[in-house]
């Protein structure tokens, strides 16, 4: 009964999907602002979740005995009292019919009054919370985070606002046949023993709440699931090394890129180099022919192998040849490997 009336409250008041009914009265009390509750998928014909309270908040699953300093606000959300009716037929019905424990022989629905009237709403500053829990860490050997990390269904959440009654209210059922032309409706005269039901509830009684998925990682630390798309969990061993593979993955492609980046660039370079010298006319360009000039020279009769030449040998391609210069020296080096054209008359040209 009271789960019927807390589903229509929820129903009728929206909240674009976020709120859950309380679904049972005698746990009202522990869907409060950073309570904990467990969230599971009953089976893949039921694409609806099933929440499970808990005995324990926020603080107790974290690392310290710091508490959690986040701001709850409150303010009155609306004013409510609904009269509806149900029908008896169908699963919900079955369902709702054997939930209020009256007689519904000869019933073809059940008539619903909620008076809840001013209710409120209390819901955690999320801007607060997110600095408070940024170094905070996850207690592994908890018994609840144990248990939940066992199950790869259960998914635990925060629960970051709750809707409260702030007077006692009543909720009344009544079990009888719809009318043809019009609502069904009470009719506390002439009603048979035993097809009526009324309960009494207290005020400050929690009536729907909402919650934050958590997110945690191996390490310890934790994410607040704020956004629909975002989902809770915990990080398992085969997910970090897919992270981890992934990570290095786009760093050795990053390096390959900045290394292809410099061969293009010395390549160029290169090419301008080229292109200056075979633009030129020879008698400006051919320096090793002038008197006084450096020699070339074939290294292999000097018993110096074939190797990359000190311009154009240095990229991704190995250009090399056997001739070279001995009048010039690089990094202690007594010879330096040149192409006999262009690479030899442009390298002493730079040097020059």
């Amino acid at each position: 009964m009271f789960a019927a009336a807390t589903k229509s409250f929820v129903k009728q008041v929206g909240d674009g999907g976020r709120l859950v009914p309380v679904p049972s009265l005698s746990e009202a009390d522990k869907y409060q602002p950073l309570s904990l509750v467990v969230k599971k998928k009953r089976c893949f014909l039921f694409p609806r979740y099933k929440f499970t309270s808990t005995p324990f908040t926020l603080k107790d699953i974290l690392l310290g005995d710091r508490e959690i300093a986040a701001g709850i606000s409150s303010y009155q959300l609306l004013n409510y009292e609904d009269e509806s009716d149900v029908s008896l037929y169908g699963r919900r019905g079955n369902h709702i019919g054997n939930d209020v424990g009256i007689n519904v022989a000869g019933s073809d629905s059940i008539a619903v009054k909620a008076s809840f009237g001013v209710v409120t709403k209390h819901e955690v500053e999320v801007s607060t919370l997110l600095k408070e829990i940024t170094t905070r860490k996850i207690n592994f050997d908890h018994s609840l985070i144990r248990q939940s990390r066992n199950s790869r269904k259960a998914v635990l959440c925060v629960v970051m606002e709750s809707i409260r009654t702030t007077r006692q209210c009543s909720l009344s059922v009544h079990a009888g046949i719809r009318g043809e032309a019009m609502r069904f409706h009470f009719m506390d005269e002439q009603n048979p023993r035993g097809r009526d039901k009324a309960i009494v509830f207290p005020a400050h009684t929690t009536i729907a709440f909402s919650v934050f998925e958590l997110f945690i990682y191996l390490d310890g630390a934790f994410d607040l699931c704020v956004t629909s798309v975002s989902k809770g969990g915990f990080e398992r061993e085969e997910t970090a090394t897919f992270a981890l593979l992934y990570r290095l993955r786009n760093i050795l492609f990053e390096r390959n890129r900045r290394v292809m980046d410099a061969i293009s660039r010395s390549q160029l370079y290169l090419d301008d180099l080229f292109s200056d010298y075979y633009d030129k006319p020879l008698s400006m360009t051919d320096i090793s022919l002038k008197e006084g000039t450096h020699i070339r020279v074939n290294l292999l009769n000097h018993n110096i192998p074939k190797g990359p030449c000190i311009l154009c040998g240095m990229g991704n391609f190995k250009r090399e040849t056997v001739y070279g210069c001995f009048q010039c020296s690089v990094d202690g080096q007594k010879y330096v490997r040149l192409h006999a054209v262009p690479c030899f008359d442009v390298w002493h040209k730079r040097m020059k």
